[in-house]
């Protein structure tokens, strides 16, 4: 009970001291894990046959938690600062959201996959923006975004 009231501390630490662009990576570090879960559970569940409905379950609370770490990464976007690249960046989240829908509901790996690794290749943009500081965002504060499970 210690060790889980340590660590929760600590996540809670982390992300309250993060500046907005370490949060945005944490956003896109724990849809991934998330991501990653739900399709590990996929494999194990064996999609062709009936499947555990507790995997099921399993799974489609990882894939939940994602698109709500995403719906997270659409209500910090600042239109008004961002201009087009903030109207990309949700229209990208929004799909984001539909496919993990559809791949949750038909347990459809392929597009859950899809979503992974273009969350991936944005992470990885993000990071380097943020470790360049090409856009100075790595120092103000956050906003109070939710990544803690």
């Amino acid at each position: 009970m210690a060790y889980s009231n340590a660590l929760s501390a600590y996540r809670s630490t982390r992300v309250t001291t993060a500046g907005q662009g370490q949060l945005i990576i944490m956003l896109y570090d724990e849809i991934i894990k998330n991501l990653d879960q739900g399709l590990h559970l996929m494999q194990l569940n064996n999609i062709g046959k009936k499947g555990d409905p507790a995997k099921i379950e399993q799974i489609s609370k990882a894939i939940l938690k994602a698109q709500e770490l995403i719906t997270e990464l659409i209500v910090s976007l600042d239109f008004d600062q961002g201009g087009d690249i903030a109207k990309s960046l949700f229209s990208l989240y929004t799909w984001f959201n539909q496919e993990l829908l559809g791949g949750n509901i038909d347990k459809n790996p392929a597009r859950i996959t899809a979503v992974r690794e273009m969350v991936g290749d944005l992470r990885s943009a993000w990071f380097e923006v943020i470790t360049k500081g090409a856009l100075g965002i790595a120092e103000r504060p956050t906003s109070g975004l939710n990544i803690a499970g």
